[in-house]
């Protein structure tokens, strides 16, 4: 491979007879890349093209990785369009090409660390491309911040570096402290990943990749703000197997505690010390009630929807939504098997008398189907919606945005297309706040709107 300054010369070429080679980006001794063009149908579209010597044992082998990698398709993953073998002024190269990213994470740490609030968007991207690519049994092999990239409003990881798990690699040596210190003997595995990832962080936070070799943490990772501190010790064990896993990270990435549930959930059964006592408690509520409606004074008699104790008079009726009567629809539908719907807090009839509104218009996420592949269980996206008089939303934002923030983008972009029909209160159509709780899985995506209070 020429130099840096040699490949400047480069520009203006045509690589394989389509790729022109437009400005140069960078390059070392051993790569150069350069912006180009791809043809999509009738239009063009930026793209990027890395070109190495082709004169390398490991030429052959490099090819072939590069074209198993086109084959991956990741939301959180540079695509790969094509590569191949040319030549340009008598020197032999492979060239790869990409998608375009217009910027790194390299570019912005020599001027200023992340804040934790923008570590905690990058991570998750991060951890769903590295999961994706172990599922597959790949790895990555070259997590730093030169490999984390932004296109568009999105963060990808690079992909001409993956190579198979299953692939060892005796000519590979540790060039620095991104390297987990195993790729010494050559071993490339989804733990260095983990490695290279905690580095990573530790950088990202505070522009100081200088760890320790050793089993004492440095003081730059005593510094670091929970959670990211005990993700990054997790991550820098010098065992291998003694490394925490994309699962462990996720977890510790949530927080504490959640403002709304994750899914509606039964109350737990009482325990069984208490059990006996319940049921006595309930048979002597239920003998009471009978002996109120057999013995009490007709005058007297409780009105549906109230409860009356003895020695005082029945109040005037005013039904509230809490009300037995008002309840028994909900059980009707659960037992004719309709839609589990979370109970919307109600407007206490006192206000004047108040319909609650109801969904006319519900949009779900068009989610790729790539993009479903990468699931793995229920990923959960709460958006809080405002929505005005006439039951258009007029504002969305979220509530819980859940471990990934490409889904979360999805479930925030649907939420505003979502119309109702306004509650009324005093005979007047009133604005109203919803809760939309989506569910992303493989096979279906689903939606549960709750009413909150204003």
């Amino acid at each position: 491979m020429i130099s840096p300054e040699g490949q400047r010369a480069w520009e203006g070429r045509v690589v394989a007879g389509k790729f022109p080679l437009q400005q140069w980006l960078g390059g070392s001794e051993h790569s150069a890349v350069f912006l180009t063009q791809r043809q999509q149908g009738q239009a063009s579209e930026k793209a990027t093209i890395k070109l190495v010597a082709a004169d390398t044992p490991d030429a052959e082998r490099q090819l072939a990785r590069w074209r198993a990698a086109a084959q991956l398709s990741h939301p959180n993953l540079i695509r790969i369009f094509e590569a191949g073998r040319c030549e340009l002024n008598g020197t032999s190269l492979l060239y790869v090409v990409m998608e375009y990213a217009e910027e790194d994470l390299a570019e912005i740490l020599p001027q200023r660390p992340l804040t934790p609030a923008e570590v905690a968007e990058l991570i998750p991207p991060v951890l769903d491309a590295l999961s994706y690519l172990h599922q597959k049994g790949f790895v990555h092999g070259d997590i730093r911040p030169s490999n984390v990239l932004a296109v568009g409003d999105q963060l990808k990881l690079s992909a001409d570096q993956v190579t198979s798990a299953a692939e060892t690699d005796s000519a590979r040596r540790r060039r620095d402290v991104y390297d987990a210190p195993e790729t010494a003997a050559g071993i490339i595995s989804p733990a260095g990943d983990l490695w290279s990832l905690g580095v990573t962080l530790v950088a990202a936070l505070t522009q100081n990749t200088s760890l320790a070799e050793g089993a004492q943490v440095p003081a730059a990772l005593e510094a670091l703000p929970e959670p990211f501190r005990g993700i990054a010790r997790e991550c820098l064990r010098l065992d291998p197997n003694r490394r925490c896993s994309i699962a462990l990270i996720q977890a510790r990435l949530q927080p504490p505690g959640r403002s709304v549930p994750a899914e509606p959930e039964a109350p737990p059964p009482p325990p069984r010390s208490a059990s006996k006592g319940a049921v006595a408690a309930v048979v002597a509520v239920v003998v009471l009630l009978i002996g109120l409606v057999v013995f009490y004074p007709r005058g007297k008699t409780a009105p549906a929807g109230g409860e009356v104790t003895p020695g005082q008079t029945a109040p005037t009726p005013v039904p509230t939504a809490s009300s037995p009567k008002s309840a028994k629809p909900a059980k009707k539908a659960a037992s004719q098997g309709a839609a589990p719907q979370v109970p919307a807090p109600q407007v206490a009839a006192s206000q004047g008398g108040a319909s609650q509104g109801d969904v006319v218009r519900q949009v779900l996420p068009d989610v790729p189907q790539s993009a479903k592949d990468t699931i793995t269980g229920t990923v959960r996206v709460g958006v809080r919606v405002a929505v005005d008089s006439s039951g258009k939303v007029t504002a969305a934002e979220l509530a819980s945005p859940g471990p990934s923030p490409y889904f979360a983008r999805l479930a925030l972009k649907a939420a505003q297309g979502w119309e109702f029909t306004p509650p009324q209160v005093n005979g007047q159509p009133a604005e109203s706040v919803w809760l939309l709780r989506f569910r992303f899985r493989r096979t279906s995506t689903q939606a549960l709107p709750e009413r909150l209070r204003h």
